[in-house]
């Protein structure tokens, strides 16, 4: 292959795999008859498209978000003619990225747009960015919801308080009149709502707020009977260094009239269920020896709670509902690659069943099954612009860490090729309170279409291995954390995989930093670095968050302590010898763009080989396609560069 035949290869490999994914939300209308679809088009725009699956025709498209500032998130169906959106705005001002979410109703048709979100007036204290969410459907078929709503205090002309509602509430909206009736009080200190999905709030989490404005390390939960109004305590969740401690209840099930929540259960967090008819009966039921229970499965419009799940080698789920066990082990067999199906949305009567289904080699499919007739129809694929690719399969692996350790991780390597002497990539994932699993991931499908082999360690410090694996999370134990990664390098080279010439690591935030801080521990073990959005400087990251209530508890899972400098990338340049290339979005929420101009002027101030790709209008997660194709093309050409490859 010619150097032009190459380079017009890795364009169009870059571009099909940077693609964004054919849906960002999809629903289910409550007759079963119709979805709700949040599609991309060009650049950040998204889309919402209406279509009837089971009478086929083109889906129709009645409403549109720029990406500009302003960003389509998802819709829900309040009635079979109605529905609920969340468009967020994001902006830069005065120096800052500042983010705003307004809810929006619309017809079927794409008529009667009303904003949902309470209006703010003259009177207002001051604004509020939040705005709201949908907790209840109810089910009533007239289009009244439950919503979050954030109260904000008003004054009369003299200055006095005339309305002193403050905080988050609950109120009843119609998404057709707009009328509103209050459920429960809002409070200051309220956190969270939950509800039975039949339209009554059965637990509330109150977080206390110190007289600095900061917010307290606990959050107490309370119940409310099902035939009573007072609030009983239910439990007390509270942060101790960076994990928190206690029942988090997650969702109500009326009929048996438990709260379902995790909490620990031998060192790994377990799926348990309370009594909230005032004997506080507590049953475990669901655990793991091994991982923890993380996941909590419901369904349909009351969001009804049908099993749990964890993951080992890979996730699995644990099935309540006997039919929809079935129905999934069925479904997986008959459908090619055996897939992992995910059951995300169901009719009123729960007849009708939307599906998502995926596995290593299969970036995705939604279906519609419809039980009475056993018909499957097929929505679209998540990825159709990979629909002619073979994919590489992820094969779960162990390796020893420098302690003897056996650290679990996720080896990729090129489709038929043997695996040894590659050109290979250590990939750490994100968070650090994270983990990776198997399944389909685009970045690791791109690097290993271009011919690298990628492992992809869950280090310690990665989350759902039990509280003693996390342990002060990697930051505050950085060099466990990256010391596990470093050493799935020496791994990968050790089983021949790797040529210890053409070693490289990429990682995403978290994932970013451990790339950059491993040069820290060794800077001869990777030829190069690639590092999106991240985290660069620890003083520089709790200094982000001085003006956010949760101030407190973003500063105890960073700690305090020599390892802030000695932990900071930015603060050891000088150490670094591989060269560095840095993508970053300037509307980052959560790792703020600075940190990547940081470290590329303190790399370059120490004589070092840096490059920053900036990209305007980005968020976090890089979601434009034209943006996440020009970084996996630049990316692979840095490593290539770098690696003599």
């Amino acid at each position: 292959m010619t150097a032009q035949a190459q380079a017009q290869d890795a364009t169009a490999t870059a571009r099909a795999f940077g693609a964004r994914y054919s849906m960002a939300d999809i629903s289910l209308s409550p007759d079963g008859s119709k979805i709700a679809m949040v599609v991309p088009g060009k650049n950040r725009e998204m889309a919402l498209l209406i279509a009837e699956p089971l009478k086929g025709g083109e889906p129709a498209s009645i409403m549109r978000s720029s990406g500009e500032g302003d960003h389509l998130k998802w819709c829900n169906w309040a009635t079979d003619t109605r529905l609920i959106c969340k468009i967020q705005v994001m902006l830069r001002h005065a120096g800052a990225v500042e983010a705003f979410s307004r809810l929006v109703s619309v017809d079927v048709d794409g008529k009667n747009f009303k904003i949902v979100t309470a209006r703010a007036n003259d009177r207002s204290l001051f604004g509020s960015r939040y705005g709201g969410d949908v907790i209840d459907l109810t089910g009533d078929s007239k289009g009244n919801i439950l919503l979050l709503r954030t109260y904000v205090p008003e004054t009369s002309i003299g200055r006095l308080v005339q309305k002193d509602a403050y905080g988050l509430g609950v109120e009843r909206v119609n998404l057709s009149t707009l009328e509103r009736r209050p459920t429960v009080r809002p409070r200051r200190d309220a956190v969270e709502y939950i509800t039975d999905g039949m339209g009554t709030i059965r637990i509330m989490g109150v977080r206390p707020i110190a007289g600095t404005g900061y917010s307290s390390n606990v959050i107490n939960y309370f119940y409310r009977r099902s035939d009573a109004t007072d609030w009983e305590p239910l439990s007390k969740l509270e942060m101790a260094g960076a994990t928190w401690k206690g029942f988090n209840p997650y969702a109500v099930d009326p009929k048996l009239n438990v709260a379902y929540g995790f909490e620990d259960a031998g060192g790994r967090k377990g799926l348990w269920r309370v009594a909230l008819d005032g004997s506080m009966k507590r049953e475990l039921v669901l655990s793991h020896p091994e991982v923890d229970v993380d996941g909590l499965m419901r369904v349909g419009r009351q969001q009804r709670v049908v099993g749990g799940s964890f993951a080992t080698d890979k996730r699995t789920a644990v099935f309540f509902d006997k039919e929809l066990h079935a129905l999934s082990t069925a479904l997986s067999k008959a459908l090619p690659n055996q897939p992992v199906v995910s059951f995300i949305d169901a009719s009123a009567d729960e007849n009708t069943l939307l599906l998502y289904t995926h596995s290593d080699i299969d970036p995705g499919r939604y279906y519609v099954f419809q039980k009475a007739t056993k018909r499957l129809t097929e929505i679209a694929p998540a990825r159709p612009e990979l629909a002619t690719m073979k994919l590489a399969p992820m094969k779960p692996v162990s390796f020893p860490a420098a302690d003897g350790t056996m650290i679990p991780g996720y080896l990729t390597l090129p489709v038929g090729h043997s695996g040894k002497n590659l050109p290979a990539i250590v990939m750490p994932h994100g968070g650090p309170s994270a983990r990776d699993e198997w399944g389909f991931d685009w970045l690791v499908q791109f690097f290993a279409a271009r011919g690298y082999a990628v492992l992809q360690p869950n280090f310690r410090g990665s989350a759902g291995y039990g509280s003693e694996w996390f342990r002060n999370n990697g930051f505050q134990s950085w060099r466990t954390a990256v010391g596990d990664v470093n050493d799935a390098g020496r791994w990968l080279v050790k089983q021949g995989i790797a040529d210890a010439s053409q070693l490289g690591i990429v990682g995403w935030s978290y994932g970013g930093y451990a790339a950059l801080q491993s040069q820290v521990l060794d800077p001869d073990l990777y030829r190069a670095v690639v590092a999106i959005a991240p985290v660069t400087d620890l003083v520089s990251l709790k200094d982000q968050y001085l003006e956010n209530r949760y101030y407190p508890q973003v500063a105890a899972m960073i700690g305090s302590g020599p390892h802030l400098r000695e932990g900071s990338p930015a603060q050891n340049a000088a150490a670094i010898k591989s060269p560095v290339l840095l993508f970053h979005g300037d509307l980052d929420l959560n790792v703020g763009i600075e940190a990547s101009r940081q470290m590329q002027a303190r790399l370059r101030g120490a004589g070092k080989r840096v490059q920053l790709v900036e990209y305007d209008g980005e968020a976090h997660s890089i979601e434009s396609g034209s943006a996440r194709a020009d970084m996996l093309e630049k990316a692979d050409a840095f490593l290539r560069t770098s690696m003599k490859m």
